[in-house]
């Protein structure tokens, strides 16, 4: 192990040679190897900046290999880099310790001092100048790390501080030197310190007095000790020579110690005035509290008292005006609204309930309500007869003969504008009374638009077509005396189903298009009608404000009816609304305030939806195609209202809705129709009543959709075309004359020339299924009634094929006795030319007989079987090249001839 002075040598060393001429001071030093590795030595050293601020770092220093190299840093690590240190044990003579900076470093110290002096020092720098997250020290004896001197603490033994320490304390017989020279040493182990030129003169003067201090250290601490104690026994002396002063300095101290207590007892005194004195400005400052607050009281008394005084105070102008108001004149009326106003404002005053048992205060209440009422019984009076009076005004006005237009009541709006404040003064003042005067309104008010609306709808009808009028005794549905002679046929036109011939009378596209022009005529003009009066109503009833009265009323009714309409022309992110909690009180308000404009215009124009229904009925029962444009023009209507919420919208979306499902019944009427159809009793069944009509189905239909934005009702298009499919499969089997093949390639291919000659996209599919089915039929056909012409030559090669089958040779078949080649000369003898020529005359004739005039099928069904023939005809061929080669046997035909056989036939037909 090092001794103190080695270490002290070294620190004496690395501080002159590396850190002075930094300004570097070093404060531990430890010689360590890493563990496990047999390296040479290097030092870690605690180095500090110096002040005002300084810096304390963690250097590891190396010397270079060659003898008396020079010492260099490499590594240096700040405080604030250690994460923890751990000593491994808290045993005192383990000499590993481990420190993690960047990355974890494991050290072996050769010396037990050394290690315990720099975990010591490293512990008290880190606390005293370290910043943030300080590191842990782990598993280190906890005596190390208290705030003592690193030397003084346990652990360090006589061993430990080197032999030259242990063997001073021993010889010297006196405890104060050997303290004072382990105290040096200590000293100087712990901190080295450079010594100044004074120092260093005045040791080299020392030594140079005591030559022989370098040869015998025992004299020189006996030279040492012996001057130490001439010096403390010159001390006693001096202090034994002053005894006499020390005498008089302690009388001097006694005195003072009195005149101390002296002024001590005049302080207690002082302090007792001085609490009476406290006791009573805290008595005085409670009464000045107590006056402060009554003051208070008195100030905030008389301003409640002026505040109800100014609230409760009615002019008596005011007071004249409500008791005999002028409501004809305007500026009786503005009188009239002014003194309301103020009234109302006194009704509803601010004041604290506990006021409000004031006598003062319940008797101008009373006086309040008085007036109130008696202002209420004229205005009541005048505005129920101006209601009445303005009704029957405009109820003796003639209505416009022919044209096409519904009245304007905007001049009743004008003669009640100036009532409106007076009426939003009756809504808060009195509910009850408010109803009544509405239900006044309503009920004047709706006879005169009943009226407008149903002659309105009348002229409609009648400008639409004279086709319609003369084809029915009566537009109006209403009428329920119309005569079964001249009735509408009970079978609606373009009923797929039934033969043309049973439709009721239909009309052309000139008349659907005046039908829609019309209809959106009547669109138009009941929109502008129905919002000026839907405005008017809400600023005149003040129905965009809920009364008190009113927020209690439920919304049951409302969470039911706006949302069915919406739901068959809004897509899901339209009509989906935010459902956090901020914004559903101001939603149901609205849908309060919405119902209750919407009730009001329901009793205004109670009629309006029953006469727009009835008159789109009129029509849709004469031809169920105008559900189409009906369609088209409410969803438009619908879809661009900027309140979906108003009366207009929510009655076009009601009407929506029953159309939609009229156009619905149509569609199963049609669907139903097909399920029901009757075969034709003729010969031929031919094309099937609703294939034959689902074109003038399918062309009215586009003629719409090409105009239309409703191409959603493409999905029961594609129904009728599945149930037509299904239609024809079933039947075809139900014909007795027609073989259900027949029946199916005729239909299905009309139903391909159909869906190919509409050019519609998404009917690709069922028009790729049409002629997929077509085909079917049509080899099925071919197939089932060609058959085989050469019936007996077929069944000879069938043996054949057998005979192989069985393991006979091809080339051999000819020696057998059933398939020689006089037996196959025997068979094809029976089939000349001649009379296979006259065999296909006679499948063309029945053919021909099988298949209709209307889809021309004869040519293709006859290429198809003399496709067929040579197919026959070739395998006959290869069968008798292969199995009789060489015989000189053929047919008396070839393909040429086959050619022409099927070519002579179709033409002579």
């Amino acid at each position: 192990m090092l001794s103190i002075g080695s270490l002290a040598n070294i620190k004496h060393v690395l501080q002159k040679e590396l850190f002075n001429g930094c300004g570097e001071r070093l404060l531990s030093v430890v010689t360590v190897t890493k563990t496990y590795k047999k390296k040479r030595a290097c030092y870690l050293c605690v180095v500090t900046t110096p002040p005002p601020v300084p810096v304390i770092s963690v250097c590891l220093i190396k010397q270079a290999e060659q003898k008396d190299g020079e010492y260099k840093k490499k590594r240096v690590w700040q405080l604030d880099e250690i994460k923890w240190l751990d000593g491994r044990s808290e045993q005192f003579d383990i000499h590993e310790f481990d420190v993690q900076v960047e990355k974890l470093y494991k050290w072996y110290a050769l010396n037990l001092h050394e290690r315990q002096n720099f975990l010591a020092v490293l512990y008290k720098q880190i606390q005293k100048h370290g910043r943030g997250t300080k590191a842990e020290f782990r598993n280190i004896p906890s005596a190390w790390l208290m705030d003592k001197s690193p030397e003084k603490l346990p652990g360090i033994t006589n061993s430990g501080l080197g032999t030259e320490a242990g063997e001073l304390r021993g010889r010297d017989g006196h405890r104060k030197a050997g303290t004072e020279t382990e105290d040096e040493e200590e000293s100087e182990f712990q901190e080295f310190t450079a010594l100044t030129e004074k120092e260093a003169s005045e040791l080299s003067k020392l030594f140079s007095e005591c030559d022989y201090a370098v040869k015998d250290a025992e004299m020189l601490i006996e030279k040492l000790s012996k001057e130490l104690h001439d010096l403390d026994g010159a001390n006693i002396q001096s202090v034994l020579a002053s005894e006499k002063q020390v005498m008089m300095l302690m009388e001097h101290i006694d005195k003072a110690i009195g005149e101390a207590d002296k002024f001590e007892e005049r302080l207690d005194s002082y302090e007792e005035i001085l609490s009476h004195v406290k006791e009573t400005m805290e008595k005085i400052g409670g009464k000045n509290a107590m006056i402060k607050i009554a003051n208070n009281n008195n100030i905030k008394l008389k301003e409640e008292l002026s505040k109800i005084i100014t609230q409760l105070d009615f002019p008596g102008s005011y007071q004249q005006v409500l008791q005999s108001p002028d409501l004809k004149t305007a500026e009786g009326r503005k009188a009239a609204i002014a003194a309301a106003q103020s009234l109302q404002q006194a009704l509803n005053s601010d004041i604290d309930p506990s006021l409000q048992r004031l006598v003062a205060v319940r008797d101008q209440m009373k006086r309040f309500e008085n007036w109130k009422k008696s202002f209420l019984v004229p205005v009541i009076k005048h505005l129920n007869c101006l209601f009445i009076h303005l009704s029957n005004e405009i109820g003796d006005t003639p209505l416009p003969s022919t044209e096409l237009i519904l009245p304007n009541h905007a001049s009743v709006h004008h003669e009640l504008t100036p009532y409106t404040e007076l009426m939003h003064w009756i809504k808060a003042m009195d509910r009850s009374k408010y109803d009544g005067l509405t239900a006044v309104y309503t009920k004047s008010l709706s006879k005169i638009y009943e009226r407008d609306i149903r002659n309105f709808f009348n002229l409609a009808k009648m400008q639409i077509s004279d086709k319609l009028r003369s084809s029915r005794e009566d537009l109006d549905v209403s009428s329920s005396t119309t005569s079964k002679k001249n009735a509408v046929s009970s079978v609606p036109h373009g009923t797929l189903g039934v033969n043309r011939d049973q439709w009721g009378p239909g009309v052309d596209s000139a008349d659907r298009d005046r039908f829609d022009a019309v209809l959106e005529k009547v669109l138009a003009e009941l929109e502008p009608i129905a919002l000026q009066e839907q405005r008017f109503c809400i600023n005149f009833f003040q129905m965009d404000v809920v009364s008190p009265s009113a927020k209690s009323v439920g919304l049951d009714v409302m969470e039911k009816s706006t949302d069915m309409s919406q739901s068959l022309l809004l897509s899901p992110s339209s009509t989906a609304g935010g459902n956090d909690g901020t914004q559903f009180p101001q939603k149901k308000l609205d849908r309060q305030i919405n119902e209750e404009v919407r009730r009001l215009m329901n009793a205004l124009f109670g009629c309006l939806e029953q006469e727009l229904v009835n008159f789109i009925q009129s029509f849709e029962r004469f031809d169920c195609f105008y559900s189409l444009y009906v369609l088209e023009r409410l969803t438009q209507h619908v879809m661009s209202a900027q309140d979906t919420h108003s009366f207009l919208s929510m009655t076009f979306a009601s009407v929506l809705v029953q159309v939609k499902r009229n156009f619905d019944r149509f569609m199963q009427q049609q669907l139903q129709s097909i399920r029901d159809a009757k075969l034709p009793k003729r010969s031929k069944c031919g094309i099937l009543p609703y294939v034959e009509n689902f074109e003038y189905f399918s062309q009215t239909t586009e003629d719409f959709f090409r105009k239309s934005t409703r191409r959603t009702d493409m999905e029961k298009y594609i129904q009728l075309i599945n149930a037509i499919f299904e239609g024809i499969n079933m039947n075809a089997k139900e014909h007795p004359k027609t073989p259900l093949q027949v029946v199916r390639m005729e239909n299905y291919h009309h139903m391909y020339s159909l869906l190919a000659r509409l050019k519609v996209p998404s009917l690709d599919e069922l028009k790729k299924e049409a002629k997929a089915r077509y085909n079917e039929a049509l080899t099925n056909y071919v197939i089932q009634y060609f058959g085989r012409p050469l019936e007996k030559l077929n069944l000879f090669f069938e043996g054949v094929q057998q005979k192989i089958a069985q393991g006979v040779k091809e080339t051999e078949i000819s020696y057998q006795m059933a398939f020689s080649k006089q037996e196959l000369r025997k068979v094809i003898s029976q089939y000349p030319a001649r009379e296979v020529k006259k065999g296909m005359e006679n499948l063309y004739k029945k053919v021909e007989k099988h298949l209709c005039e209307e889809e021309n099928l004869l040519q293709v069904v006859w290429h198809a079987m003399q496709e067929e023939f040579i197919v026959q005809y070739k395998f006959l061929e290869e069968r008798i090249q292969k199995c009789y080669a060489g015989s000189m046997i053929s047919l008396e035909f070839n393909i040429q001839d086959i050619l022409n056989f099927f070519s002579d036939i179709a033409r002579s037909h």
